[in-house]
C-alpha cells in the first residue's frame, strides 16, 4: 500500500506482486512493481519499478483495500517471464479463485495492447481449448494409432452404455479425446469419471487424449499408443 500511494491518485500494485497480492503466484523477493497512468510524470522511488500505462484505470481493482491492476492485465503483464506449465498453473489458479475465467481472459486479449505477455497467454489459451470436428480427429489419430501398431478400431460406438471416440475390443482399449479443457465445470468432470469407471470397472483400459495433443504432440500420443499395444500383446 505504501507504494502504491507514494506514486499518487491512479495507481495500481502490479505485475507479479498484483499476482501474489491476489493469490495467483507466490510473491518474489525485490523492489515492487506499480503502475502508473500516462501522461503523468513521476521520478524514481527507492524500491519500486514503476511501469507507465495507457488506460490504467480500466483495469484497476482493489484487493484488501490496495489498488491492484485486474487480474486479467495481471495475467499479461506476468506472462512474459513465466514458463508455459508456470503460466498455465497460474491461470488455473486465477479460474480455481473465481479471479478470472478463460472466456473472460480471451475476450481480454482481443483489446488490449500488442505486447509479448498478450501472445504467451494467447498461444497458451489457444492450445488448451482447441477443438477438432469429429472427422478431422479421426483423420489425424488414425494414423497416429497405426503406426503405434494398434489395428483399426471402431469409432463413435457405445460401449458399457457411452458413446466413446475410438475403441479396440480386441485390446480391451478405449479411447476417449477432450476439448476445451479450461471450462470442465464439476458436472462434466463427474460424467468424466462415470464414464472411465464404468470402462474400467468391465475390464477395459480407458485412455484421455486432448484434442491439442492429438493435433500438436504427434509424437507423445505415439509414444503412449506404443506402449500400450506393447503390454497388449
Amino acid at each position: 500500500m505504501a507504494a502504491v500511494l507514494s506514486c499518487g491518485d491512479g495507481s495500481a500494485l502490479s505485475h507479479h506482486d498484483a499476482a501474489a497480492l491476489l493469490g495467483i503466484r507466490e510473491s518474489r523477493l525485490g523492489p515492487i512493481h506499480v503502475s502508473i497512468p500516462l501522461p503523468r510524470r513521476l521520478g524514481e522511488r527507492a524500491g519500486i519499478v514503476i511501469h507507465r500505462r495507457r488506460r490504467l484505470g480500466e483495469w484497476i481493482d482493489e484487493h484488501d483495500g490496495i489498488p491492484v491492476t485486474a487480474p486479467l492485465l495481471t495475467l499479461i503483464d506476468i506472462a512474459v517471464d513465466l514458463s508455459r506449465r508456470e503460466l498455465e498453473a497460474a491461470i488455473n489458479e486465477a479460474d480455481a479463485l473465481d479471479r478470472v475465467h478463460v472466456d473472460e481472459l480471451r475476450r481480454a486479449l482481443d483489446r488490449a495492447d500488442a505486447r509479448p505477455g498478450v501472445a504467451a497467454l494467447r498461444q497458451l489459451i489457444d492450445r488448451r481449448t482447441f477443438r477438432l470436428t469429429d472427422s478431422e480427429l479421426e483423420r489425424r489419430f488414425l494414423p497416429i494409432a497405426r503406426e503405434a501398431g494398434l489395428p483399426p478400431p471402431e469409432t463413435q460406438v457405445h460401449v458399457n452404455g457411452w458413446r466413446v471416440d475410438f475403441f479396440w475390443p480386441g485390446l480391451g482399449l478405449v479411447v476417449e479425446t477432450d476439448s476445451l479443457r479450461y471450462h470442465r465445470t464439476p458436472a462434466q468432470q463427474d460424467r468424466d469419471r462415470r464414464r472411465d469407471q464404468a470402462h474400467l470397472a468391465a475390464g477395459l483400459t480407458p485412455l484421455r487424449f486432448t484434442h491439442a495433443q492429438i493435433r500438436f504432440e504427434r509424437g507423445y500420443v505415439r509414444a503412449v499408443l506404443e506402449r500400450i499395444a506393447a503390454v497388449s500383446r
